[in-house]
């Protein structure tokens, strides 16, 4: 009984103190509102849409950022980095985006400048439209990828065939929901290309251990773990995180 009393001093206490607080204390608290109503006209209307529209890019811009810059390829290379080393967590996975995603960014500066100073500070000094500002954006993505394409137009012509659209004049009349998917295909194939060339060393290096493993009569030893040495060694004497990263960068220059 006695504790059940002292408690309820205590919770009397605690409100008096919070409340006695909440009257001395001057915070001012902004109060947030959303309102829904009818449209008055078909202009509001018309700004209703594209505001869906803007929270329907914001949803997919991680996918954006990830299929339409140099993301794509430089984790898919780091993939096969942990891969042909034999490494399962080392380095984390997360840490290799990490280093993916700043990757991306030093790379794609040039064009992420390009779209704001020709796209977004027009928009946001009242100078262009919402229109206006989605196509001038576009312009800096689809010159950055159409120079990754360089002139391997075939998946190009693929997607163009597939949607059966005719045939384009120039580069700028190709749309650019046909040359995402182009572009991520041809990523996903140099990247595939550049994982063959760096698995071929370590494989070379699983090859003569375990052969000499099997001379040696040590059938039952596992053979990745005498070939993991030699691999880390090999990878650290070439300086091989510079290396990739310096082949990676030049590839998009």
């Amino acid at each position: 009984m006695k504790k059940i009393m002292v408690l309820v001093v205590l919770i009397i206490c605690c409100s008096t103190v919070g409340i006695s607080a909440q009257e001395d204390a001057n915070i001012n608290i902004p109060y947030v509102d959303i309102g829904i109503r009818n449209a008055a006209n078909n202009e509001e209307v018309a700004l209703s849409l594209q505001l869906l529209l803007l929270l329907s890019i914001i949803t997919i811009a991680p996918s954006l950022i990830v299929l339409t810059t140099a993301f794509l390829r430089i984790a898919i290379v780091f993939n096969f980095i942990n891969r042909s080393l034999s490494l399962q967590n080392v380095p984390p996975t997360h840490v290799l985006m990490g280093i993916a995603l700043f990757l991306t960014i030093f790379i794609m500066w040039p064009t992420f400048s390009a779209v704001y100073e020709t796209a977004f500070k027009p928009f946001a000094d009242g100078e262009i439209g919402i229109e206006k500002m989605y196509e001038n954006a576009q312009q800096p993505v689809k010159a950055f990828m159409w120079k990754q394409l360089g002139r391997d137009y075939k998946n190009v012509e693929l997607f163009l065939k597939l949607g059966n659209y005719p045939k384009p004049k120039t580069k700028g009349d190709v749309p650019i929901h046909v040359l995402i998917p182009a572009f991520i295909l041809n990523e996903l194939g140099i990247a595939f290309k550049i994982g063959i060339m760096l698995f071929i060393p370590f494989i070379v290096i699983d090859m003569v251990v375990a052969s000499t493993l099997m001379s040696m009569g040590m059938i039952m030893l596992p053979p990745i773990m005498i070939s993991l040495p030699f691999k880390l060694i090999l990878f650290v004497l070439v300086d091989g995180w510079s290396l990739i990263t310096m082949q990676l960068v030049n590839s998009f220059m």
